[in-house]
């Protein structure tokens, strides 16, 4: 896999100057914004609110797990709908095709020759955000079709390349592998996830008010707060900001440890781990780090940001052992030892 180019220190200054302060603080508001009118429709999950602005931020793409009921498509629904994006909901089956998510050539009669054309027509991909539902209802051939589209922002049919529109994301729910009638998410697939989100059950008091909201007459809306051309500036501002070389070496320590084939991982992660994350694992959790650091009203990233974002970022990037799942540990016990164990570098005394 190539690596993401670095951006140019003329490309992306620092934020310290003044302008670059304003506009960290107009993004601050404006997510903040965002996630006020999410509120509104939404109960709860403000863990997974949260992972989801920051996924925005990075220019990345959100798979979300969680059993059905858990207002996950509404969460995206909505999002799309207070960002002013243009939104299309793909439900994937066992009989999906690809060219039904992509688009296909049909033929066409020209009005102007009286001859037939080949015509390309845009699949539902050609959006800004894509709700893939039930992901893993669909064979691995058809989940494919996506992966050009989340990795190179374009579309390739019948030898012609077609960009999507600026910004754009994939965001999919998948039901719990365990499930009947669910197929796993290829390695490839799922490592162009920014991040793989668990949503969880509501705790007691917020189903309760889940029932109040959805059982009565009124229904709340959200407003639109921000648009594409503000997330697009706004992704920028994040590429902008520092990275401590302290959080920088966490990062390498804390990824390389979970890779079993390292001269220097533990014995443990040897035994219950078969194939560890690469590096686009370590370039995600940086911008991510970038990401939240401006959300929590900070200029630089620090380690904290990076222990926030490990479990979303790293647990589908994990190949647990037969012995890791005879003892009953998943890719979440593995990556909290691994935070346990990583060594905290210290920040430079200037």
């Amino acid at each position: 896999m190539a690596s993401t180019p670095s951006p140019t220190p003329s490309e992306t200054p620092p934020v310290e100057q003044a302008d670059d302060l304003a506009d960290a603080a107009r993004l601050e508001r404006s997510f903040a914004a965002v996630r006020e009118q999410l509120g509104r429709v939404v109960v709860g999950q403000s863990e997974v609110i949260e992972q989801l602005l920051i996924a925005i931020l990075a220019r990345g793409h959100c798979l979300l797990e969680g059993v059905p009921g858990l207002a996950k498509t509404l969460m995206i629904r909505s999002l799309a709908e207070t960002m002013h994006l243009e939104f299309r909901r793909i439900q994937f089956t066992p009989d999906l095709m690809p060219g039904d998510i992509t688009g296909t050539d049909i033929i066409q009669e020209n009005p102007q020759t009286g001859r037939r054309e080949m015509l390309f027509q845009p699949g539902p991909v050609f959006t800004q955000v894509l709700l893939a539902d039930e992901i893993n209802r669909t064979p691995p051939k058809t989940q494919a079709a996506l992966l050009e589209a989340m990795q190179e922002h374009e579309v390739t049919a019948a030898g012609k390349t077609y960009r999507l529109q600026e910004p754009f994301f994939v965001l999919a729910t998948q039901n719990p592998i365990e499930q009947e009638g669910t197929y796993p998410l290829p390695e490839a697939q799922r490592d162009r996830f920014l991040f793989h989100v668990v949503v969880g059950y509501p705790d007691r008091e917020e189903e309760g008010e889940i029932i109040d909201r959805t059982t009565g007459s009124g229904s709340a809306k959200v407003t639109r707060v921000i648009d594409g051309d503000e997330i697009i500036a706004y992704q920028r501002v994040v590429r902008s900001v520092p990275l401590p070389e302290n959080v920088k070496q966490f990062v390498l320590g804390l990824v390389r440890m979970l890779r079993p084939r390292d001269e220097n991982s533990p014995d443990w992660v040897k035994q219950y781990i078969e194939y560890g994350p690469g590096p686009r694992a370590s370039q995600q959790l940086v911008i991510g780090g970038k990401a939240r650091a401006l959300l929590h009203r900070r200029n630089h990233v620090s380690i904290a940001d990076i222990e926030a974002l490990a479990l979303p970022a790293l647990r589908h990037r994990l190949v647990p052992t037969f012995s890791a799942d005879a003892e009953g540990l998943d890719t979440d016990d593995l990556i909290r030892r691994a935070l346990t164990e990583s060594p905290r570098p210290t920040a430079p005394t200037l």
